[in-house]
């Protein structure tokens, strides 16, 4: 049983900032699902936001983030954020990310782009993958760190805890290898770095590995969680839809795209006063009703008002990736439709990425730190990520000074049971039905009809689920499906609780925000029993 100063779940912008910053003050161990590359940050296009301009300010990041939010952010997260963005992006230099430049009085300058909700230019990025750009370089320190060890294909089960003293305590992980055996992970120190859930929906801009790991783990442990009402839908993901699909960067509305009916109508001025460059939740919801009403599948995006040189320079790969799909962006409107893209909620944080149970810290989209409040400003998300990911470190490290090892866990084994072709068969089946389930009744228009429905028919789903998980040698299939309907239920329960339309939640039964009083969270938690477990239910 092998034992570690800090274990990561994630290999994400927020994960692997944690591991370098925590690297030298004792062993690491950073597990991923899948590649050590893959994960919802290297799918970023659009860039991180941060005040590096004289035009621009704190000030103006914290009003236009604040406002984002609907009134649901916390202030004293979002000045954090922004007061130390632009040294978390000279930390990033440092580790050897570079970004778009040009060159002004001979001197190398940034390229700063906009995107919606910004009212000054002030996403630094990288070409249109800034989220490659950053994780390559990211995963090359940390596998070139001693005291960093990477464990690709490695699936994090359920949260070790431990109660034997005056509160419990999270002591590392259980965790599903890549030979198929159930292992413990003791640590002083455990990061959740697993990201989104957007393979909670049927059709989704995030990697298949996005099926809400984190937050269904956390939920299990007994660690609050909030707002999950608030899932981001990208406005502008291009159709059809085939798998994941392929995000159209909002940085190119940023860069002057409009959008269009297919008749050629531009319709966003008639809806807000900015226009395309209006927040995602207005985007996304316009993008929805326009097709519902006019009965089409999608809307156009046109980019075809810029020259087409400075097209393929600011975006190689959407530029590229649409030419392999007989779309020639330069001179064609782009056909774009909404998709499930970043959850706003999670599992809730302090200042400092610590979550409610002792032990267990949280940073990036899995957390909740009170930054995007009811809808996330575009490019907050990696800035977040790098921001929350230090602080965590700081306090980690001061932390674990005072911490013993872990207390000796039991050992586990994989069950020895087994499944039929036919019940595996049912297993793809339930997945594809809650992704669909949330699709139609919990998307981007809600209301209460749809979200009963839903709810009813997942917990169905998840009755079926947790009998074959107890009976079944563990997969990381049955853990991921386990994990999706898990999520579905607690997003299904979270929307039932909020009797008002607010940020990215909106219902046709409240239609309007509640000002009546101070907005508030959703905020809940599995009352877990005390006791050492490695499976809290």
């Amino acid at each position: 049983m092998k034992k570690t100063d800090f274990l990561i779940i994630g290999s994400g912008i927020a994960g692997l900032t944690f591991a370098l910053e925590v690297a030298e003050a004792g062993s690491v161990t950073l597990i991923t699902k899948k590649e050590d590359t893959d994960s919802n940050t290297n799918y970023a296009q659009g860039g991180i936001a941060s005040v590096l301009s004289m035009e621009d300010s704190v000030d103006l990041h914290i009003a236009d983030t604040m406002k984002g939010g609907a009134g649901l952010c916390k202030k004293r997260a979002v000045t954090a954020m922004a007061k130390e963005g632009p040294s978390r992006i000279r930390d990033l230099q440092k580790w050897g990310v570079e970004f778009s430049y040009y060159y002004k009085d001979g001197q190398r300058v940034l390229a700063l782009g906009r995107e919606g909700g910004h009212s000054r230019d002030r996403i630094v990025h990288k070409a249109d993958y800034t989220g490659r750009a950053v994780e390559s370089t990211l995963v090359s320190c940390c596998e070139e760190h001693p005291n960093i060890e990477i464990m690709e294909h490695t699936t994090a089960v359920d949260l070790a805890l431990d109660s034997t003293g005056d509160r419990i305590r999270c002591t590392g992980a259980c965790v599903l290898t890549p030979d198929g055996e159930i292992e413990m992970l003791p640590a002083r120190i455990t990061m959740l770095s697993t990201g989104g859930c957007g393979q909670v929906y049927l059709h989704t801009t995030n990697p298949s590995i996005a099926t809400g790991d984190g937050i269904a783990a956390a939920y299990r442990a007994g660690a609050r969680i909030c707002n999950l009402e608030f899932m981001q839908f990208h406005p502008t993901a291009l159709y059809p839809v085939k798998g994941q699909a392929f995000l159209i960067s909002e940085a190119v509305r940023g860069f002057g795209g409009v959008l269009r009916t297919t008749d050629g109508s531009e319709f966003m001025k008639d809806f807000h006063p900015l226009k395309d460059l209006a927040p995602r939740d207005v985007v996304a919801r316009t993008i929805d009703q326009m097709l519902k009403t006019r009965g089409e599948d999608f809307v156009y995006l046109d980019i075809t008002g810029r020259r087409p040189d400075e097209v393929r320079e600011r975006f190689p790969s959407i530029y590229r990736h649409c030419l392999e799909q007989n779309i020639n962006i330069t001179k064609e409107w782009i056909p774009v439709v909404p998709a499930a893209h970043y959850m706003c909620g999670g599992v809730v944080t302090d200042m400092y990425g610590r979550t409610s149970l002792s032990g267990l810290y949280a940073t990036g989209e899995v957390a909740c730190s009170g930054v995007h409040g009811a809808n996330r400003l575009a490019s907050n998300s990696l800035l977040e990520a790098v921001v929350y990911s230090h602080r965590a470190a700081e306090s980690a490290k001061k932390e674990i000074k005072e911490l013993p090892d872990p207390s000796a866990i039991p050992q586990v084994e994989n069950s020895i049971g087994s499944s039929t072709d036919e019940e595996w068969v049912l297993v793809s089946h339930d997945k594809f039905e809650v992704q669909k389930l949330m699709w139609d009744y919990v998307g981007i228009v809600r209301s209460t009809l749809r979200l009963d429905r839903a709810r009813r028919r997942v917990e169905l789903i998840r009755e079926e689920i947790e009998n074959l998980y107890s009976r079944s040698k563990l997969t990381q299939g049955l853990l991921e499906l386990r994990n999706i309907a898990l999520v579905a239920s607690l997003i299904i329960r979270s929307a039932l609780g909020r009797k008002e339309s607010r940020g990215l939640h909106y219902t046709t039964d409240y239609p309007k925000e509640d000002n009546s009083r101070k907005p508030r969270n959703t905020v809940f938690m599995n009352r877990v029993r005390r006791r050492r477990t490695l499976h809290p239910v």
